[in-house]
């Protein structure tokens, strides 16, 4: 056997394959052999049938040259290489090896070739035993091809199903392969039924072909006189070689399957862990009796099937438990907001295609405020498992908390980060915050490592809406940066807004910007109702697949004709923070548009920097700004500065050359009314517009 590829290169995850117990059973070695690198494992029992002790071999073919004869390495090397190029999936042949003690021997061996997506072969797996009683004489020898033959097709099959059922996730995944043309019908079963115990009866959940079901087997007492009962009380196999047999045997089944032309079967108890969980029967129209090699291998492929139906079972049990979870962490109704249609949707992770659904992290959230607004909140928790579902419902209950205290949404964001960070937990989460006030159109955003929003106009057309943002929550506490920058958005009637996790963006391969520019090429051409959009949005992210989970949120203001009383929006602003305050600047500049108060927006937003600013200097502490619509009959809006000082501002004359001074001059002057008021330990200084009616022709 050559020595096919450099033992530098790495290998594969799974190398070598661990050999299946029903191998053991019958006196089987197995082999794994990496192309790539060129090594060659073989278990304890392989070395053992090639009379090799462990220090005698290290993996590398070459160490086999002293117990394989030339010629026959020649001609298995010969045999392999056919194989390959042809595009087979198997081999088997039979060759003489050389023992410790100088004799021959005949051995057997058989091996599946694994390749990858694009057929270059990769490894070949596959077993070897000592054939020494079946070749014992020339005249064996001579029927060496027709037992290869056999024994490939038999191997074939075991290899096959157990290759199939590795990949098998639920228990129709295990049904499906065993009624596969590729399966266990290679067994040439006419039919095939199988059942599980459940509260000591058996349930039948398979059976073929179609029109074979035997009315009242659906579900049956263990205690019942039928075949798979039978194998489940007693936990042996039972094999019925005749139609005499199965008559006299089983006189209420058999009349219900003369039309099949039965003429032989085999059940199987499913055994794991020396409790059945359920039999599986084999019918046969061209078979009578059953050889003492093909009950061992039907035996070993039972013992094959169960474990993979207790694995399928356990996965099924615990997407049960990891959804009901999700799910009760999930809002469980989305309320109604005036002045907007919402639409929400969740869609698990598809992991192995059909397979099954995976659990995750992403959640979505609406938050009725106070003053007409809403907060809007969308989140991804690293991880695929309960445990990423259970942080999510955490998370979105303190964050609910949060916004419902009346927060900023920085306030919100950092204080989030905390508690993640204080749940010990090694998960990260991104998370995407947006508080809209749905009487000006105004929505303040905080992104803590989340893809940004975006927009869609009346029009359809849609676009992505860059955002400052900070860490993802419970890093940024890790790195000592709470700081979460506040970006301000106008959300005119008719706009919707979107947050989605990445799920919906991410494409392997493909690069987030190309996923986003796509993203909003989609939307665009999509539905105009929120609901039929979102609905649209997943039925892409299912025909996609994907390996991780969605949850999407959408926003649609609707129009309103006047600004309505209570609107309210609120920034921090830390000392030395120029960035703060010029998000403070951008918000009122945004508001005072969106109220209508566009020929005022000047004077307000002197103002309001003056006091900002005063307070900045005068205060060791942080200033709170706010800005309200007092009450849209009379058209007033109020600006707030908050600060954690009690003492009052003075008025005074500024010098000749002085610059200080000025502040509340400007604010007596620019505003229709100003005052002070305690609050706590600190203060507000507050100050009145009135604005003029708008004109109807003004955006």
């Amino acid at each position: 056997m050559a020595d096919r590829g450099a033992s530098a290169l790495s290998l594969p995850d799974d190398w070598p394959a661990h050999p299946d117990p029903i191998l053991a059973l019958n006196r089987m070695g197995s082999f794994d052999w990496d192309l790539d690198s060129g090594l060659f494992h073989m278990d304890a029992r392989a070395r053992e049938i090639f009379d090799l002790r462990p220090e005698e071999y290290d993996g590398h073919p070459e160490n086999l040259a002293p117990r394989v004869p030339p010629a026959e390495a020649q001609r298995l090397d010969a045999l392999v290489t056919q194989a390959i190029k042809d595009g087979s999936e198997n081999y088997g042949a039979y060759f003489r090896m050389r023992l410790r003690d100088g004799s021959l021997r005949w051995t057997h061996t058989q091996g599946y070739i694994r390749r990858d997506d694009t057929g270059r072969p990769r490894r070949i797996v596959g077993i070897v035993r000592d054939a020494t009683e079946e070749l014992s004489d020339l005249a064996d020898r001579r029927q060496g091809a027709a037992l290869d033959d056999a024994r490939s097709q038999q191997t074939n099959v075991v290899q096959l199903a157990t290759a199939a059922l590795a990949h098998a996730r639920t228990v129709q995944d295990v049904i499906d392969v065993l009624k596969d043309t590729h399966g266990l019908t290679h067994l040439g079963a006419t039919s095939l039924v199988m059942g599980l115990v459940e509260a000591g009866r058996i349930r039948l959940v398979a059976e073929g072909p179609a029109g074979s079901f035997v009315p009242g087997t659906l579900v049956t007492r263990i205690d019942e006189p039928y075949p798979m009962s039978e194998v489940v009380r007693t936990l042996r196999p039972r094999f019925i070689e005749s139609p005499e047999e199965f008559a006299a045997g089983y006189p209420i089944l058999w009349p219900h399957l003369t039309d099949l032309a039965i003429t032989s079967a085999a059940y199987l108890p499913l055994i794991v862990q020396a409790r059945p969980i359920g039999a599986m029967g084999l019918l046969y129209s061209d078979r009578s009796g059953f050889t003492p090699e093909e009950r061992n291998i039907l035996v070993a492929l039972g013992s094959s099937i169960a474990q993979s139906l207790q694995r399928a079972m356990f996965y099924e049990e615990e997407q049960d438990i990891a959804q009901g979870l999700q799910q009760a962490m999930l809002p469980r109704t989305i309320p109604s907001v005036p002045g907007a249609d919402v639409a929400v949707r969740y869609r698990a992770a598809t992991i192995g295609g059909s397979a099954g659904r995976d659990i995750g992290g992403d959640w979505y959230d609406l938050i009725p405020l106070p003053g007409g607004r809403v907060g809007a909140v969308i989140g991804d928790v690293q991880g695929h498992d309960t445990h990423a579902a259970a942080v999510m419902g955490q998370l979105r209950i303190v964050l609910r908390a949060y916004a419902a205290e009346g927060h900023t949404p920085a306030t919100v964001m950092a204080r989030a980060s905390v508690f993640l960070h204080e749940l010990d937990t090694d998960r990260f989460a991104t998370c995407l915050y947006a508080e809209a006030d749905l009487a000006t159109g105004v929505v303040q955003v905080v992104r803590a490592g989340h893809i940004d929003p975006l927009v869609r106009a009346p029009d359809g057309g849609c676009r992505r809406v860059p955002v400052p943002g900070g860490l993802p929550l419970g890093l940024s506490v890790e790195f000592g940066t709470l700081e979460y920058p506040v970006g301000t958005l106008e959300l005119d009637p008719g706009h919707t807004l979107l947050l989605c996790t990445d799920g919906l963006v991410e494409q392997p391969g493909a690069d987030l910007d190309d996923g986003m520019r796509a993203l909003a090429a989609l939307i665009a051409t999509g539905p105009d109702d929120v609901r039929d959009l979102a609905d649209r949005l997943i039925e892409v992210a299912d025909e996609r697949e994907g390996d991780d989970d969605v949850a999407l949120l959408l926003l649609r203001r609707r129009g309103q004709d006047t600004p309505q009383p209570g609107g309210r929006l609120q920034q921090h602003v830390a000392p030395g923070d120029p960035e703060a305050l010029t998000h403070a600047r951008h918000m009122i500049r945004a508001a005072t548009r969106a109220w209508g108060a566009r020929e005022r927006a000047d004077e307000i937003e002197l103002v309001a920097d003056e006091l900002v600013t005063n307070a900045l200097m005068h205060t060791e502490g942080a200033a709170i700004v706010t800005l309200r619509v007092l009450n849209a009959a009379d058209r007033r809006l109020r600006v707030e500065v908050e600060d954690s000082s009690s003492a009052l501002p003075r008025r005074r004359e500024a010098g000749e050359s002085g610059v200080s001074g000025r502040g509340l001059l400007l604010v007596d002057l620019l505003a229709d009314v100003w005052g002070v008021e305690a609050r706590g330990g600190g203060k507000c200084v507050w100050c009145e517009f009135v604005v003029p009616e708008r004109d109807p022709g003004a955006r």
